[in-house]
């Protein structure tokens, strides 16, 4: 009874990825060349609610969707995340695995927290897991595909990094904070009726 649970839980995570990824402006919500996004808080909430694993599953659907959304909806950065646009395997990577990482993160971060300090535990894991998406991804940008990208931006590369900087301490600080008010307050209410 217990696993046929999880199984529901984990197969209505990947279908709330989906949901946020067919409806527009939902799931990647664009902001001048950049797309904020809303897909990493369902990743935190199942690796808070389900486990780590499952966390990194929900994040495989999250990176899967990335892939697909940039390569049949592009802008003009989206080479950096499909590699049917870029010809280079490693644009895979960018999209993929630091949304995997969300759930590793958030779930670990979790399960170290969660017998002392349960909310702040979430909390933590939820902001942690966020910014590792955002961390990991403009990061892999610029190692990756640095040159290109500040020439698709109209910048030069030099001036990149003050630039993803920026768009961390903002955008991303802000997308981190709102995505674990949402995250604890579903997780929450869903280990409540998962206990129950």
């Amino acid at each position: 009874m217990k696993k046929t649970k999880s199984l529901t839980y984990l197969a209505l995570f990947m279908a709330i990825e989906a949901v946020l990824v067919m409806v527009p402006f939902l799931g990647f919500i664009p902001i001048g060349p950049l797309r904020a996004t809303t897909l990493h808080i369902p990743v935190i909430i199942a690796a808070i609610v389900l486990g780590t694993r499952e966390g990194c599953l929900v994040g495989l659907i999250f990176g899967l969707f990335s892939l697909f959304n940039n390569t049949i909806n592009p802008t003009v950065t989206s080479f950096a995340f499909s590699p049917f646009i870029s010809g280079n395997i490693l644009s895979a990577v960018i999209a993929i695995v630091p949304r995997v990482l969300i759930g590793f993160v958030s779930g670990e971060v979790y399960r170290l927290m969660k017998n002392r300090f349960p909310t702040a535990g979430m909390f933590v894991s939820s902001f942690l897991g966020a910014l590792t998406n955002t961390a990991l991804v403009l990061g892999g940008i610029y190692l990756l595909f640095g040159q290109a990208y500040a020439k698709a931006l109209g910048r030069s590369f030099a001036s990149l990094a003050p630039y993803f900087i920026s768009v961390i301490s903002t955008q991303s600080l802000l997308e981190a904070v709102v995505g674990a008010i949402i995250a604890v307050a579903v997780s929450k209410a869903l280990l409540k009726v998962k206990r129950g």
